[in-house]
């Protein structure tokens, strides 16, 4: 009865926006003054538009970095942000993060877990875990968990994490998370980290709720001018159909290749809107809820220019299986030695 509930929820609600609309649009009216926010990776693509529409609209942003020097330079003239050291790939410093914000007593209305890493070689983090999951889920639940009693005292708070339409690339495949009886593919392990962040907002918003603690897992769109395509050849990226022959960025709101203003508008969305008062646990894209897929309706494999337009991708139902984010928040716990 339960998965039944979460797919009912899963419905867009016609938000009135799409997939052109920019963070500044979706935030728009919306006073965030006496707020605090975290957001992950915020000095950089995405992560800094958000930081900077929420601070603009009156938010106090914690922005941990993991290059702080970096980060200085790119938020230099925003009001109201704070700097601090987190490597995410790092658990005893996603520790002291959390022990800093603690120690300052402040509530935490909105957590975005924007930061990650994508198609990367294989590598393993300081525990020996595959990095991506690492990185993308791991890192983020450990945050977040640490960080629970500072979102309780906001009464009413948003968690964040960014997922993407990468997620059908991969279900989490509990029997061999790290690829140690599998052959390494970094788009695997990206789909594999992709869905987790989902069954991690799932399994976070029923934890959660009676709290005011409510989560969503956001897909940005392609976003091609940000970090995240560090790991990508320049013939890879046009293969892609991101960027043409003479290396000039290509942009189709309509088949979510967006600019960076236009890829925040989500995770903003989620984190502000109150059209989602008294909702969460879903998978939101386009700054809408996703409808429930079983096919990759995109029609246009991994070359984004031959998509074909649509509202949304959607969402695969392995994704939201309310079964599978139990047991991802359990396994996640004992992988950590976190627990609420």
């Amino acid at each position: 009865m339960e998965k039944n509930k979460i797919v009912t929820l899963q419905e867009p609600i016609d938000s009135g926006f799409d997939g052109a609309s920019t963070a500044a649009e979706v935030i728009k009216g919306i006073d965030l003054s006496g707020k605090v926010a975290i957001v992950t990776g915020g000095y950089a693509g995405i992560g800094l538009e958000t930081t900077r529409v929420l601070s603009h609209a009156g938010a106090t942003v914690i922005v941990p970095a993991r290059d702080t020097e970096k980060a200085t330079r790119a938020l230099t003239g925003i009001a109201r942000v704070e700097i601090s050291p987190l490597d995410l790939m790092d658990p005893l410093a996603v520790d002291a993060f959390a022990d800093k914000f603690l120690a300052s007593e402040r509530p935490l209305h909105i957590l975005i877990n924007n930061a990650g890493t994508m198609a990367n070689p294989f590598t393993l983090d300081k525990r020996g875990y595959e990095s991506q999951f690492a990185t993308n889920h791991l890192g983020h639940f450990q945050l977040t968990v640490r960080l629970w009693p500072a979102l309780r005292r906001a009464n009413g708070a948003r968690v964040v994490a960014l997922s993407s339409w990468g997620h059908r690339y991969s279900p989490v495949v509990f029997e061999d998370l790290h690829f140690q009886q599998r052959a390494y593919d970094r788009w695997l392990a990206y789909g594999q980290s992709k869905t987790a962040n989902v069954l991690f907002a799932v399994e976070l918003d029923r934890r959660g709720r009676e709290e005011g603690i409510r989560a969503f897992a956001v897909h940005p769109g392609s976003i091609a001018d940000t970090d995240l395509k560090r790991y990508m050849s320049q013939e890879e990226l046009q293969k892609a159909g991101v960027f043409d022959q003479d290396g000039k960025l290509i942009l189709d709101p309509s088949r979510q290749i967006k600019t960076i203003e236009q890829g925040a508008a989500t995770s903003v969305w989620c984190a502000v809107s109150p059209q989602l008062e008294g909702m969460g646990g879903v998978y939101c894209e386009n700054c809408d809820i996703s409808p429930v897929t079983t096919e990759d309706k995109t029609r246009g494999g991994n070359d984004v220019s031959k998509r074909a337009p649509a509202k949304a991708f959607g969402v695969f139902p392995y994704a939201i299986d309310p079964a599978a984010a139990a047991r991802l928040w359990e396994l996640s716990e004992e992988l950590t030695g976190v627990r609420l």
